[in-house]
């Protein structure tokens, strides 16, 4: 299992904001990737920068580290611009770049660019315009010297990305997706699937439950493959924690969360190994007067000790 980390663009780039990705790297995280909003949750009101040009300064400031998006979504982003940034991030990055995507959701992304008696997209509309985004960004990379397309939601007339990607034939997706239909997508185009869980047990549920629930998903995720005619082990099971019930700070007030220990970790990140999942994301450590996900972030010092001794442990086990 590999261990990696979401930084959220949050911090200045010299106030310490580059100094988070080198440390990242040192402390030898698998990846660090970055959340693809235009705002995000309670940070509405604080700093926060633009996805693509804060990874592109990781890049620059990095040398193994794996770099990506957690994740992009089409509120806000078409696939014929989109390619061309992300041609042009792998090769600053040295190929170094995954692309996580998903369909979005409610929230700044889905309502800042509306006009005022526009509403935001059902979630059936969602996974509509997913799909063809999806389908249409993978063509558009694979396919840089020339891609006309006339869909539904996207049209490219031409659309040329020379010289393509570093990694090919393109760079990988890590495709987020809980329902039929995204893992569907996972299965066809994903180099790696991307879950948070499901998040209705997050204000009510259990950890067993959870457990219960993302078996179900990797179920889900052998069956689209399987009907894609692919092999389930060829695409990594990344799970993003904080949003299942052990991270919610008044199911776990009584003790047992993941972040109580590197061994408490540790356990949490097995059990979750067993049900197939190959990479573990933790958040990294937020400013401590600022809004923050309480259970859900380690404080700096457990923060370390897990990408050190944790890690060592889940690569012995």
């Amino acid at each position: 299992m590999r261990l990696s980390t979401v930084i959220l663009p949050i911090h200045r780039w010299h106030e310490g904001g580059g100094e988070r990705w080198r440390r990242a790297e040192e402390l030898g995280f698998h990846a660090a990737y970055t959340y693809d909003h235009l705002s995000w949750r309670a940070f509405r009101d604080g700093p926060w920068f633009g996805a693509v040009p804060t990874l592109t300064a990781a890049a620059a400031v990095t040398e193994r580290l794996r770099l990506g998006t957690l994740v992009t979504s089409p509120n806000f982003r078409h696939p014929v611009t989109l390619a061309k940034e992300l041609i042009t991030l792998d090769d600053i990055s040295g190929g170094r770049l995954t692309l996580g995507i998903g369909a979005g959701g409610n929230g700044f992304d889905a309502t800042t660019l509306l006009r005022g008696d526009e509403a935001p997209w059902t979630p059936k509309q969602r996974a509509d315009r997913f799909g063809e985004f999806v389908t249409l960004l993978d063509a558009l990379l694979c396919e840089p010297a020339g891609k006309s397309y006339e869909g539904e939601f996207y049209s490219a007339t031409e659309a040329r990305n020379l010289p393509g990607c570093v990694q090919r034939p393109r760079l990988p997706f890590a495709v987020a997706a809980t329902g039929p239909r995204g893992l569907a997508l996972a299965a066809r185009h994903g180099q790696a699937w991307v879950t948070t869980g499901d998040p209705k047990l997050y204000e009510a549920g259990s950890a067993a439950q959870s457990l219960d629930a993302l078996g179900r998903q990797v179920d889900g995720l052998g069956r689209a493959c399987a009907e894609a005619g692919r092999d389930v082990a060829e695409l990594d099971k990344v799970l993003l924690t904080g949003f299942t019930p052990e991270f919610n700070p008044v199911l776990a007030a009584g003790g047992g969360r993941p972040f109580d220990s590197v061994d408490a970790f540790v356990d949490f990140a097995g059990r979750h190994a067993e049900l197939g999942f190959t990479e573990i994301v933790i958040h990294a450590p937020l400013p401590a007067e600022g809004p923050g996900f309480d259970a859900a972030v380690p404080d700096g010092k457990l923060f370390e000790e897990i990408a050190t001794r944790g890690a060592a442990q889940l690569t012995a086990g």
